[in-house]
């Protein structure tokens, strides 16, 4: 039996409802917290979304069917574009500080030389701001340092074991 992602509890159906941009499979009493979600369903294809259907089986790409949503789909979540961005490093501050006394130059002939003012490589160097992609390119460039680091994301913390009984409200904080 499908189970609300909301509250948990176990119902006979599920409505695809979006709260607050997510999409979430819920029961009728969960349902108020946001809009139902008018899905298009043809002959044979599958939604743009992983979710079960009303009739109990799963429309999944990756082709692991079931009447639980959560049956695998978490470890295999789709890849999207955040997954291919690099992070701006912790330390970038220290990075482009290093590299300019290396080279042996002022803050003011750094940001001469990059056609910036030295405010802004200041305030870079003590961390106060994060660089632009246009400055951090010139940064990276001119330096020949690299102010990010790659990021490894793990879904398994995501993941809720073999149980797939993890719910909205097992991560949420609630402030009364």
């Amino acid at each position: 039996m499908p189970q609300c992602e909301m509250c948990g509890s176990q119902e006979s159906s599920l409505t695809t409802t979006k709260v607050e941009g997510a999409e979430l499979e819920l029961c009728e009493s969960c349902q108020g917290f946001g809009t139902t979600v008018e899905t298009q369903q043809s002959s044979g294809a599958t939604s743009k979304y992983s979710t079960s259907s009303k009739s109990g089986t799963a429309s999944s790409s990756g082709g692991a069917g079931g009447s639980n949503r959560s049956s695998g789909d978490s470890s295999r979540r789709k890849r999207d574009m955040f997954d291919d961005m690099d992070e701006l490093a912790g330390d970038y501050d220290d990075r482009i500080r290093e590299a300019r006394e290396a080279l042996g130059v002022t803050q003011e002939e750094l940001a001469n030389q990059l056609n910036e003012k030295a405010s802004l490589i200041r305030k870079l160097e003590r961390g106060d701001i994060l660089p632009s992609d246009d400055v951090q390119n010139k940064l990276e460039k001119k330096l020949e340092i690299t102010l990010t680091e790659g990021t490894d994301i793990d879904d398994t913390e995501w993941s809720s074991g073999s149980s797939g009984s993890m719910t909205l409200g097992d991560v949420v904080e609630r402030k009364d």
